[in-house]
């Protein structure tokens, strides 16, 4: 077997109340000015006061940057650098799910590297570690607060750019589901099946190992469990800390063995018509995986175990198929919508889209490589 690198941050807080524990150890780094990097509905809501306040108990000041997108844009991180450096900030805290984490990511690397966070756009381009990162998470999805990956819109190209570098792995993650008790139906759902899209990809992925192919088949099994219940029982803070784990086991396989397709594809449909990125994910996943099924339906098959599945006495095609139908019920079951045309995709957008796709670093561990017309034909099932 060839050597892999596993990447992963040196401290994770997890399970509920963590923060209130977590806080210590962020005093221990030495810390005396963040830049907390937010979003306006968290600060509205009033979660970021209750954190920056238990900062503040700590000794560490705040600068509140809340102007992060949806999908975080170069802009985005060129204010933020800004702010921290007209702030003195030593630090970067993320409060938020993806969208701030990957925002700070890209303020912490330019801070610490300069440039534009454009000069990063690739794997393992930068020459030195961001600055002290810390995320804290509130969504149970994305896994940014723990992966090296990195994805800003570029506005100028309308395009997402993959930074994959071991030099944005945070400092330091936690994750405390009491955080994530006011997510949001939606919410709940689009990052509910982004971490399935994780967990899947990183299973079929050609840098997969033992190490990851346990995290992913324990993250598949976790949130196929729990996901209904957390979003329609939001309340519910067993399926709240299920949800949290599996998400996190998630990310730690993919971080390690990277993804495929499907998270190529979505890039482009969010930095081309600015959607959601875990509703992308979730209408491409089924659709994907059926092209890679031609090459790897044993491990698909094993995917639909891990869903509850009874596999025994059917072939490995059949028990992909299997996969496939798990997978689709269970986006429909949490609204997800059946196809891109419900996202304002349009047909003539696809070559574009696909060219994009295949340069974007996350396809070159897909099981397969597609040409431009098999992406194309991957699209237009999906539409």
């Amino acid at each position: 077997m060839s050597a892999y690198r596993f990447y992963m941050p040196a401290l994770n807080h997890m399970g509920s109340t963590c923060l209130d524990e977590s806080i210590s150890d962020i005093r221990a780094l030495g810390l005396s000015k963040a830049l907390v990097v937010t979003d306006k509905m968290l600060v509205d809501i009033g979660l970021v006061g209750q954190v920056t306040e238990k900062l503040g108990g700590a000794g560490i000041t705040c600068e509140i940057f809340d102007g992060t997108k949806p999908n975080p844009t170069v802009k985005n991180v060129e204010d933020g650098v800004q702010k921290y450096q007209s702030s003195g900030c030593d630090c970067v805290i993320s409060l938020g799910g993806g969208s701030p984490h990957d925002c700070a990511k890209g303020i912490a690397l330019v801070a610490s590297n300069g440039g534009s966070i454009k000069d990063y756009e690739g794997v393992d381009v930068s020459a030195k570690p961001q600055v002290t990162l810390v995320c804290i998470n509130t969504t149970a999805g994305t896994a940014s607060e723990i992966t090296r990956f990195c994805i800003i819109t570029d506005e100028s190209r309308h395009v997402k750019m993959a930074i994959v570098d071991k030099n944005t792995t945070p400092t330091m993650s936690v994750n405390d589901p009491s955080l994530m008790q006011g997510m949001p139906r939606s919410l709940t759902a689009a990052t509910g099946m982004d971490a399935l899209t994780h967990a899947v990809e990183a299973y079929v992925s050609t840098a997969a190992t033992p190490v990851t192919d346990a995290c992913a088949l324990q993250a598949i099994e976790l949130i196929s469990t729990w996901l209904r219940t957390a979003v329609f029982d939001g309340n519910n803070m067993e399926a709240r800390e299920q949800m949290a784990y599996g998400q996190l086991l998630a990310g730690m396989a993919f971080n390690s063995a990277s993804l495929g397709y499907v998270h190529a594809m979505a890039h482009q449909l969010g930095g081309f018509y600015d959607l959601p990125h875990g509703v992308c994910n979730a209408v491409l996943l089924p659709h994907v995986q059926a092209f890679n099924a031609r090459v790897c339906p044993e491990k698909l098959a094993r995917v639909a175990a891990a869903m509850g599945v009874d596999i025994s006495g059917i072939s490995d095609r059949e028990g992909a198929d299997n996969a496939l139908t798990e997978i689709q019920g269970l986006a429909m079951d949490i609204g997800i919508p059946d196809g891109l045309n419900e996202l304002g995709v349009k047909e003539k957008d696809f070559p574009t889209l696909a060219d994009n796709a295949l340069k974007d670093a996350c396809g070159l561990t897909n099981p397969i490589q597609a040409t431009k017309e098999e992406i194309i034909e991957i699209f237009q099932g999906a539409f």
